[in-house]
């Protein structure tokens, strides 16, 4: 069982991590903003933003499945199955 400092390091670790999520979807939203609104006042085209946007997207995503699917959330399964495991105990 893991002690009071290290739960408390664990949480401290996700909350920075959750809250590095959310900057990096606000700069996301805001440059990629800025882009589609410089070519559209440039008169269209060829969107050329798509790739930025589709590139920088992948890394967003990437990021999203770090902050939810990466150690915290392993730390959560392990705990899961332990309490799993100590249930069915004779």
């Amino acid at each position: 069982m893991a002690t009071e400092e290290e739960m408390r390091y664990r949480a401290q670790k996700i909350a920075e991590d959750k809250a590095g999520l959310w900057v990096h979807i606000a700069a996301y939203v805001f440059v990629n903003s800025f882009l589609i609104a410089i070519w559209w006042w440039s008169g269209g085209g060829f969107p050329w933003f798509i790739f930025v946007l589709g590139g920088w997207g992948i890394g967003v995503v990437a990021h999203i499945a770090g902050v939810y699917f990466g150690p915290g959330y392993v730390d959560k399964l392990a705990e899961k199955e332990y309490q799993r495991l100590k249930d069915r105990k004779p």
